[in-house]
């Protein structure tokens, strides 16, 4: 036989404990394989019971994204419509029977009857011209994410034409819009087009809308920890992430109603779901654990921090939403950074940089 070394692996033997075999193939191997399957790893909330659950920001959730059944609107529909009708003839009869033992105070009556009614007919032109309104900002959307991903630069022109106009009426972007109107010629490209109107337009009222979100989150993690009643600090919750949805919807551009704005908060938070917004992401991991470690000191305060966090999740919708644009070149907020600008604010050290 030749003295020429054999090639291949070498197989290294390490002595195991004897209280550790290694182990060999059979029903002991299998079932050692078992017990260490990822799969069967306990969930988070399991494996931690100091993990604070967002109980007020899931109803708060569950109140708006819920829509309702056929039977529920046609309900509340017919409902409304035979309360109207009733409350009509009602007030109908009362001014006719005013007018026939008192004409002074019948004709008051049919004044404030005429008053009343054509406040109404504006309240409806208020919503319309608000939904007409996101209705056009939701085309520039469309048209904005058209262009970018055709490279289109006849629809870039367009999207900045219709830009410029949604913020005619604004004087503040006043200096913004007459560098955009001057510099755009100049660029011949579709995605630096749309991120020069970005920068120009889109930048302050980032912002604007940064700060939003961090007093709403500082808002509702202040009412979960401070209000001991169980359904209060839902009613909080729910006011103060109704109220940034409408100031998002005022910093970019648009005007919530009454209805306008239940209404947008149900779109907000459908686009919350479809995105999967809701499952906890990078940015969502740290401040939940830092909710956990606030959990063992306060129960409360830990599930206000996870709130905060969420409704932080909830105005970043909102941007998205409201937005004329996608963030092309502008950093896309980031939750754990508004929360913890927020909390800096709840304990009057919040500073702006």
């Amino acid at each position: 036989m030749s003295d020429t070394p054999r090639r291949g692996p070498v197989l290294i033997e390490l002595d195991t404990p004897a209280d550790n075999p290694r182990p060999g193939p059979g029903p002991a191997s299998e079932a050692r394989d078992d017990t260490l399957n990822p799969a069967d790893a306990p969930p988070i909330d399991a494996a931690d019971p100091h993990l604070p659950r967002p109980r007020t920001m899931e109803m708060v959730t569950r109140l708006v994204g819920r829509p309702p059944s056929k039977l529920t609107r046609f309900f509340i529909n017919s409902g409304v419509a035979l309360f109207t009708f009733l409350l009509s003839i009602a007030a109908l009869n009362f001014i006719d029977d005013l007018l026939t033992r008192y004409p002074v105070l019948g004709w008051i009556g049919v004044a404030l009857f005429a008053l009343f009614t054509l406040a109404a007919l504006g309240m409806a032109w208020r919503e319309y011209r608000a939904w007409a309104r996101f209705a056009k900002i939701d085309a520039i959307q469309r048209q904005a994410g058209a262009a970018l991903s055709g490279d289109s630069m006849d629809q870039a022109r367009a999207v900045t034409d219709g830009l410029l106009a949604l913020y005619r009426d604004r004087p503040e972007l006043e200096w913004p819009r007459k560098r955009l109107a001057d510099n755009r010629g100049d660029v011949f490209d579709a995605r630096t087009l749309l991120t020069m109107a970005e920068t120009e337009l889109l930048a302050g009222l980032d912002q604007q809308a940064r700060r939003e979100i961090e007093a709403a989150a500082r808002t509702v993690a202040a009412a979960t920890a401070l209000i001991p009643m169980a359904l209060a600090d839902v009613a909080a919750a729910l006011a103060a992430n109704l109220r940034m949805i409408r100031r998002m919807a005022e910093i970019y551009g648009g005007r919530a109603g009454a209805v306008g704005g239940w209404r947008l908060a149900r779109t907000v938070i459908t686009h919350l779901v479809a995105t999967g917004a809701v499952a906890a992401g990078d940015d969502l991991i740290h401040t939940v654990a830092g909710g956990g470690i606030m959990a063992k000191l306060s129960r409360r305060f830990g599930e206000g921090v996870v709130n905060g966090a969420l409704t932080a999740r909830v105005g970043i919708a909102a941007m998205e939403v409201c937005r004329p644009l996608p963030f092309i070149a502008q950093p896309r907020p980031k939750v754990g950074n508004l929360v913890t600008r927020g909390l800096r604010g709840l304990f009057g050290s919040d500073e702006r940089g």
